[in-house]
C-alpha cells in the first residue's frame, strides 16, 4: 500500500516541522487538565481511523472494498468513545470512526481476554466479508455487540428517535424493560450538522426536550460532528449552534478546538452532567472533513484549492500531535512512530482481508429476514381469557389488549390520544385508567417519533404496542419502519433486535366522515419491506388470536409486526340485515388460531379471496350471487406479509374459479400478489380480480366513485363463472 493521499502527506510533514523545535515544545511545558495516558490513546484510536479510511481507498481501487464515506478529520469523536463507557449503548454516525477505535481499545484493556481488533472489524465490513462482526457482511456498519455499538443505517438521522427511545428505556420507564445496560448507562447518539435540519432529528431532539420539560429522565448524548458541509451544501455559520442551543431543557456544549486539553474535558464534563442529572446533553464538535463526501465525490467541484488547504491546519490529528509534544508525553519521532505503527497495523488487516470470503447465496443474505431470532429469553404465552361474546371489533381489540398487558409486565401501549382520551375510536377506553401512564403513553402528535420511541424501547426489552392513528399518517414515518425497524435484524446478523406490534387504524369505507388522510386505501408502503409482518384482522372473532400472534411473533421471533384494523369495521355488529349481530365476537372463538388464512362458506363454484373490509362485502355479494345458482366460499387471508401463499394454493386447489376482491388500490395493491401466486404454480381455474380506482378518496359520498363496490364484487363474480350478473 505505497499510495499516500495529500492529507496523509501533509500531516506526517507537519508531524515532522515539531522536530525541529514548535514553539510550544521550548522550556516547560503548561500544565495539562488531562491525563498524558488519555492523549496517548486519544492518539492511537485517531490514527488508527484515519489509516482505516486510507485503505478504504486501496481496497476499492483493487474491487475488494465496496464503502468510502470517511471518517478522515471527523477524530475528535475519538474522545467521546475514550470518556464513555464501554456499556454505554452508542448508535453512531457514519463518520464516527475515532469512537468505535477508542471504545474497542478501551474494551480490550478492561476484558483482554474479549479484545476485538477495531481495524480488522471495520476493513471486513468494508469488504463486505462474511466474517464482519456484526453485519456478516451484508453492509458496512459501526456496530459490534460486545463493545455496546448499536449498527445503524446510513439514512439521514434516522437513527435519533430510537435513540430517545433507549434513552427513555434507561430512564424513566426502566421499570417496564428489561435489559442489559446499568442502571447508570447513558445512550450516546451521533449525527452531523446537516442532519440536525432533517425533520427526523428534529423531532427527536424536540421528543427529548419535551421529555425534560415534564421531568421525565432521558440520558442521552447527541454528539454533534459539525465539518460545515451537507455534501456539497455549506451550513451556514452559527446556524447549527443556534438551533442545538434554542433546544429548551436540553444543555449546550460546544467543543470548537480540537486540542485534547478543551476536548477531553468538554467530553467528559458533559458525559458526567448526563450521567448524574439523566437529562439529555448536545455536544457540538467542530470538525472538519478529509477525503470528500465519498470516494466517487470530486470536491474540487465545489471548493476551492484554498478551502481545502485551509482545512489542512485543521487536522484534529495535528492538535493532538502538538500536545503530545508540547507536554513532553512524544517527540516527533514518537509521534511518527505511533502513527507508522498503526498504518503498519491496518494494512496488514487490509491485506487478509483481500479476497476474504463473502456472502454467496440468497438464503445467506435473507437469513436474518426469514428466520431472526430473539437473543432474549421468550416468556410465557398470555393466556387467552374466555371471549365474550357479542364484542365488536374495537371491543375486542381492547379485551385483547388488556389481557395482553395483564399477562406481559413488559409491553406497553403508546400513541396520540391512546391513554386518558383512550383512542379516538375507543380501541384504548380503560387501558391507562388500569395500568397507569407508563403502560399506556399518550405520545407527542410525531409518528416518526412514536415509532422511534417504540424502537429504542424494544431494543431494552420492553414489547411496544404503539399506535399510528391513520394509515395515511404512516407515511410520515415509512422510515422508521423500512431503514430502521426492518434493517436492525439484517445489518447485526441477528445480534439485536427491535420487536413491536404496531397497530394502525386505516383502510376506507368510513361512514360520514374521511376524506384521503382517514380513508387510506394503500397498503403498498408495508407489503414491500422485507422482514415486516402485516396482519388484517376483519372479524372480531378473528381479532384476539391475530393480535396474539403478532406478541408471540415479537416475542419469539423477533419480529416487526403491522396490526392494521379496518375503521370501518369497528363498531359494525351486523352483516346481512340490521339486528343480525353477525359481525360480532363468539363465544370462546380461537378465530382458526392455528391457520393463516380463515375460510367462510362451503361452496364449490367459486372462491373469492379477500381481507378486511372486502371480507363482509364478499359475504354479502357471495349471499346475492347464490340467487343465480352460484355457490361460493369466500377465504379471508388475515396475513398480507408475508403472503400466506401455500395456504391460497391449497384452498384454491378445488375450484374452476377465483376472484380476488382487494379493497386497496389496483397498482401497488394485494390482488396482483395472489393472482401472481396462482399463476406462477399453474393454477388452472380461471382468474380475476377487482379493486379501487388509483385514486386518492375524496370527501363525502364522491368516495364511494372510487372504492370498489359490492355490485362490482357481483358483477366480476358473475362474468367470471359466466352466471347472469
Amino acid at each position: 500500500m505505497s499510495e499516500r493521499h495529500p492529507v496523509d502527506e501533509a500531516f506526517v510533514a507537519v508531524a515532522r516541522t515539531l522536530v525541529a523545535g514548535d514553539p510550544g515544545a521550548a522550556g516547560d511545558p503548561e500544565p495539562s487538565p488531562v491525563d498524558d495516558r488519555d492523549v496517548l490513546a486519544l492518539f492511537r484510536a485517531q490514527a488508527l481511523s484515519r489509516h482505516v479510511d486510507f485503505a478504504a481507498r486501496w481496497l476499492q481501487a483493487r474491487g475488494e472494498g465496496f464503502y468510502t464515506i470517511a471518517s478522515a478529520g471527523h477524530e475528535a469523536n475519538a474522545a467521546v468513545g475514550l470518556v464513555t463507557r464501554v456499556d454505554d449503548p452508542a448508535l453512531l454516525h457514519y463518520r464516527s470512526g475515532g469512537f468505535y477505535a477508542a471504545r474497542a481499545a478501551r474494551h480490550a484493556e478492561e476484558r483482554p481476554e474479549a479484545a476485538t481488533d477495531a481495524a480488522r472489524d471495520l476493513l471486513l465490513s468494508l469488504a463486505s466479508a462474511a466474517a464482519d462482526p456484526i453485519s456478516g457482511g451484508r453492509h458496512k456498519v459501526f456496530g459490534h455487540a460486545a463493545l455496546h455499538v448499536v449498527p445503524q443505517t446510513s439514512t439521514i438521522a434516522s437513527h435519533l428517535p430510537r435513540a430517545v427511545g433507549l434513552g427513555l428505556a434507561l430512564g424513566a420507564l426502566a421499570s417496564v424493560t428489561d435489559h442489559e445496560w446499568p442502571d447508570d448507562a447513558i445512550v450516546v447518539c451521533s449525527l452531523g450538522d446537516a442532519s440536525v435540519n432533517h425533520s427526523t432529528a428534529q423531532g427527536a431532539l424536540n421528543a427529548a426536550a419535551y421529555l425534560t420539560h415534564r421531568g421525565l429522565d432521558v440520558p442521552v448524548l447527541f454528539v454533534c460532528e459539525d465539518n460545515g458541509l451537507g455534501i456539497s451544501t455549506p451550513t451556514p455559520a452559527g446556524w447549527t449552534a443556534r438551533t442545538l442551543q434554542a433546544l429548551p431543557g436540553i444543555a449546550y456544549v460546544a467543543a470548537p478546538d480540537p486540542s485534547p486539553g478543551p476536548l477531553l474535558t468538554a467530553v467528559r464534563e458533559t458525559v458526567d452532567q448526563v450521567r448524574s442529572t439523566r437529562r439529555p446533553a448536545v455536544l457540538h464538535l467542530s470538525t472538519v472533513r478529509f477525503l470528500g463526501h465519498a470516494g466517487s465525490d470530486v470536491e474540487l467541484a465545489y471548493r476551492t484549492r484554498a478551502e481545502l488547504a485551509a482545512d489542512l491546519a485543521r487536522d484534529p490529528l495535528v492538535a493532538t500531535a502538538r500536545h503530545l509534544v508540547d507536554q513532553r508525553v512524544l517527540t516527533a519521532e514518537g509521534v511518527l512512530e505511533v502513527y507508522e505503527s498503526q498504518r503498519a497495523a491496518v494494512v496488514a488487516q487490509a491485506e487478509r482481508v483481500v479476497g476474504a470470503e463473502r456472502l454467496g447465496t440468497r438464503a445467506d443474505v435473507m437469513r436474518p429476514l426469514t428466520a431472526p431470532r430473539s437473543q432474549r429469553s421468550a416468556r410465557p404465552a398470555a393466556v387467552a381469557t374466555t371471549q365474550e361474546a357479542g364484542l365488536t371489533l374495537a371491543q375486542a381489540v381492547n379485551a385483547t389488549l388488556a389481557d395482553i398487558l395483564a399477562t406481559h409486565p413488559n409491553a406497553l401501549v403508546l400513541g396520540e390520544d391512546v391513554g386518558r382520551k383512550g383512542g379516538v375510536y375507543g380501541v384504548t377506553r380503560g387501558l391507562h385508567r388500569r395500568f397507569g401512564g407508563r403502560r399506556v403513553v399518550d405520545t407527542l402528535l410525531d409518528e416518526q417519533t412514536i415509532l422511534g420511541t417504540a424502537l429504542g424501547l424494544a431494543l431494552a426489552g420492553a414489547l411496544p404496542i404503539p399506535e399510528i392513528q391513520y394509515l395515511a399518517y404512516l407515511h410520515n414515518a415509512e422510515d422508521q419502519l423500512r431503514g430502521e425497524a426492518a434493517t436492525l435484524g439484517f445489518f447485526s446478523d441477528g445480534q439485536y433486535a427491535n420487536p413491536m406490534v404496531v397497530r394502525v387504524a386505516g383502510l376506507a369505507y368510513q361512514s360520514g366522515f374521511g376524506g384521503h388522510f382517514h380513508n387510506d386505501n394503500s397498503v403498498a408502503v408495508l407489503r414491500d419491506v422485507p422482514g415486516l409482518v402485516v396482519c388484517v384482522p376483519s372479524h372480531p372473532s378473528d381479532a384476539p388470536a391475530l393480535l396474539r400472534e403478532c406478541v408471540r411473533l415479537a416475542e419469539e421471533d423477533a419480529r416487526v409486526c403491522v396490526y392494521l384494523e379496518p375503521i370501518a369495521l369497528y363498531h359494525r355488529k351486523d352483516l346481512y340485515a340490521a339486528g343480525d349481530g353477525l359481525w360480532t365476537s363468539a363465544p370462546s372463538s380461537d378465530g382458526d388460531a392455528g391457520r393463516r388464512t380463515r375460510r367462510h362458506g362451503s361452496g364449490t363454484d367459486l372462491l373469492m379471496v379477500t381481507f378486511g373490509n372486502g371480507l363482509p362485502m364478499s359475504l354479502r355479494a357471495a349471499r346475492e350471487l347464490e340467487s343465480s345458482g352460484v355457490r361460493s366460499t369466500v377465504l379471508d387471508l388475515r396475513w398480507l406479509a408475508p403472503l400466506p401463499e401455500a395456504e391460497i394454493l391449497a384452498v384454491a386447489r378445488g375450484f374452476p374459479a377465483v376472484l380476488v376482491v382487494d379493497e386497496t388500490r389496483a397498482s401497488g395493491g394485494v390482488a396482483d400478489a395472489v393472482v401472481a401466486t396462482l399463476a406462477r404454480a399453474g393454477h388452472a381455474a380461471r382468474l380475476g380480480s377487482v379493486s379501487s380506482a388509483d385514486s386518492l378518496i375524496p370527501l363525502g359520498p364522491a368516495a364511494a366513485t372510487v372504492l370498489l363496490g359490492e355490485d362490482e364484487v357481483v358483477a366480476a363474480a358473475a362474468a367470471l363463472v359466466g352466471a347472469p350478473g
